[in-house]
């Protein structure tokens, strides 16, 4: 039945989504840091702070500016956040205001420009096709009434620190690839198959969705501001895979820790964290 409703909510306000339709909605980012780390180089004072700040590290603003088709999803600014713990340093791959997600949803396809310690990259490959379950179910969030959906997808949870010492003594807690349920809030009311991150390919867009451990709530949204605003595809950077991007990631984060551990950058503990 739902799937019925939301044909029939899409034709008859088809003809407000023109060519020239666009809108802005901002995103906040949560994610839930639970790390087992049983380290004796750690008391349990540190352990609450670094706790503490990861989280922090992890509550972000998006915007997301679209069209019918396209989208530009980029970081706003980071919410101030605890400063570390002496000795500790936190680095989280894959973050930044520089990087830039485009997303084109009528052809399947993203790129997203990647700052890898100075050097761009353009990640171009298809978007990930969702198997999406439409529920019955509906919640309001701010103005629009949104409609459950939910999917399957293998991947990890946050669970991959890494702990160097000068000594370059290395400690490894990397998780097994699990099934991971993702759920969705979304509304017919801006239909539009789009969505924060890489999430996409529902009847609406996607104002709530989360896998366990990250949550991510629209908190504002604009419609056809006064001001156009320009959604352009990224062209500057090296052109690689998102598998390519991966190893490129993982290798220049072992020559980074290995340059901080021969030249004793810091008296304590440095960890990266895998984004």
């Amino acid at each position: 039945m739902v799937r019925i409703l939301i044909l029939i909510f899409l034709f008859v306000f088809e003809s407000l989504f023109a060519q020239d339709f666009q809108g802005i909605a901002t995103y906040k980012t949560n994610r839930k840091v639970d790390l087992n780390m049983d380290d004796s180089r750690m008391n349990a004072d540190m352990q609450k702070q670094l706790q503490e700040m990861l989280k922090k590290q992890f509550q972000r603003e998006y915007t997301l500016n679209f069209n019918g088709t396209e989208s530009v999803y980029k970081e706003l600014q980071s919410l101030e956040g605890p400063k570390p713990a002496s000795g500790v340093r936190v680095m989280i791959a894959g973050s930044g205001p520089s990087n830039v997600l485009y997303k084109n949803s009528k052809e399947g396809r993203y790129v997203s420009k990647q700052d890898m310690m100075g050097k761009l990259f353009l990640i171009k490959d298809n978007l990930e096709e969702l198997d999406w379950i439409l529920e019955d179910e509906t919640k309001t969030i701010g103005a629009y009434t949104c409609y459950k959906a939910t999917a399957k997808r293998m991947g990890q949870r946050l669970r991959n620190i890494r702990i160097a010492t000068d000594n370059n003594e290395e400690n490894t807690d990397e998780s097994e690839e699990e099934e991971i349920t993702i759920t969705a809030w979304y509304t017919p009311e801006i239909p539009v198959s789009n969505g924060p991150g890489n999430y996409w390919g529902l009847p609406g867009l996607i104002l709530e969705v989360g896998d366990g451990d990250e949550n991510i709530l629209c908190s504002k949204i604009v419609l056809n501001p006064k001001k156009k605003i320009e959604i352009n595809e990224p062209i500057k950077g090296k052109v690689v895979s998102e598998q390519e991007f991966e190893e490129i990631m993982e290798k220049k984060m072992e020559e980074m820790r290995d340059r901080m551990s021969r030249r004793g950058d810091g008296d304590g503990l440095r960890i990266r964290i895998g984004g």
